[in-house]
Parts: structure tokens; sequence; C-alpha cells
């Protein structure tokens, strides 16, 4: 069976292994998903604010440990692990206490008696993650889908498969179905028929541009919504008397 090894890199030590999943067991999650999203989206704004509000609390109680295997899997320095998953916890409140807001009807006038927008849940969302920051991405993600009712699908990159084990265990610890936040550790070459899926209705990615490429293709062909945070260049200059060491 294949696996995905989480490597220290700090010092070589390999951390864990885990399977790798099959696309056949992926579309299984998928569907679970999807029935888990039917039931959630019934689920009122304010009962939608507490489950953040319970992860928010989770993420803060569990802040050390959290940070703990973010260092461990792809090492960034501790005290910026922990500022990481304080900022996790922040969107977490930001959208549990504005989100019905955001999402309450929006009056149009026009020559109709009554005329609004209505902001209605779409269904499984697709998130393909990057390393850097295995923990922020995924909620300032999740947050506002969570608000919005739709359910949640993770692909996460293979060396911070820890990191991604933790957020799902954190979605069920704050009461969420244990479907509601699936993690889907799947080869490339599986992504594509996951994002074709009936129960798939947008797909976001951090990720190289030749990344976002192919998942926007696939996502386009299929009449998906994307949204993409692809790489660039920040060029910068370095003056003379920078202290370099």
């Amino acid at each position: 069976m294949k696996q995905f090894k989480s490597v220290n890199p700090f010092n070589g030590e390999i951390l864990n292994h885990y399977p790798v999943i099959s696309g056949n067991e992926a579309i299984k999650r998928v569907e679970a998903n999807h029935k888990a999203f039917k039931d959630f989206q019934k689920v009122s704004y304010n009962e939608r604010s507490h489950r953040l509000e319970k992860l928010s609390e989770l993420l803060k109680n569990n802040k050390e440990e959290l940070a703990l295997t973010m260092t461990q899997e792809m090492g960034k320095p501790i005290s910026q692990a922990i500022a990481e998953v304080e900022k996790c916890s922040w969107v977490c409140d930001y959208y549990a206490e504005n989100g019905d807001h955001f999402l309450s009807d929006d009056t149009v006038k026009t020559d109709a008696s009554n005329s609004f927008v209505k902001h209605e849940p779409l269904g499984s969302i697709l998130s393909i993650m990057p390393w850097n920051f295995p923990y922020w991405q995924f909620f300032r993600f999740a947050a506002p889908n969570v608000m919005a009712g739709n359910g949640l699908l993770l692909k996460h990159a293979p060396n911070v498969q820890g990191c991604a084990e933790h957020i799902i265990e954190l979605f069920k610890a704050a009461g969420f179905d244990p479907d509601y936040c699936q993690n889907l550790p799947v080869d490339v070459s599986d992504v594509e028929s996951i994002i074709e899926h009936k129960a798939v209705q947008g797909v976001t990615l951090t990720g190289s541009t030749r990344a976002g490429s192919a998942v926007a293709s696939i996502a386009g062909k299929n009449i998906k919504k994307t949204v993409l945070e692809l790489g660039g260049s920040n060029p910068f200059i370095v003056m003379e008397d920078a202290d370099l060491d």
C-alpha cells in the first residue's frame, strides 16, 4: 500500500506514515460528506456560529499540541506555529460573530413588489491546501463555509498529514457530523475525479500556477466554482548596509 511520509525537516527523522486512499475510497468519502452537508445546510446560523465558537475554543486550548505537530512536520519555529493556531481561532470567532450578517438577504430595488438576493449553501467544497500554513490555509477557507452551510473536503499536502488528521479530529470534537469534514489523502491523479463528482460544487487551491491551471481547467470544464491563490515572484532590493548575517 502506498503511503505518505512525514519527515522532520530539521533532522530527517521519519515521524509517521499515512496510507494513501484509492480513488474509489475517496469518492465514498465525498458521497458521505454530501449526506452530512444535506443535514448541515438545515442548521440555523445561530447553531453554526456555536460550532465555530467551539472550534475556536478547541484551537486555543490545544494550541501547543497542534503547533508542535506543525513544527515537526514542516519546520516552522514553534512561536510562529502557535501564532498560526491562534490566528485560526480568531478566524473562527470572526465568522461566528459576523457570518449571519454577511449571508443575510440583500434587498434589491426593482419594479417588482419584493426583490432580493438570497445566499444558499452550494454543497461539498474541495480545498487543496499547501504545506507552508497547514492550519491557517484550511481554516480561512473552512470558517466562512461553515457559516454558509457547505460541506468541507480537504486534500492536504502529503508532508503535513498529521496536521490534516488534527483538523478532522477538531471538527469531530466540536460536535460536527464525523463525515462533515473529510480528509482525502489521495494521489494527484485522483483529484480530477473528485472535482468532477456531482456532489462537489466548488474547489479552492493554494499552490503553484501549474497546479492552479490544471484544477481550473477541470473545474471550468465541469462548470464548478473556483478560488485560486497561486505562486508568484516577490522582488525586493537588498541595500549595501543590510546585515546579512
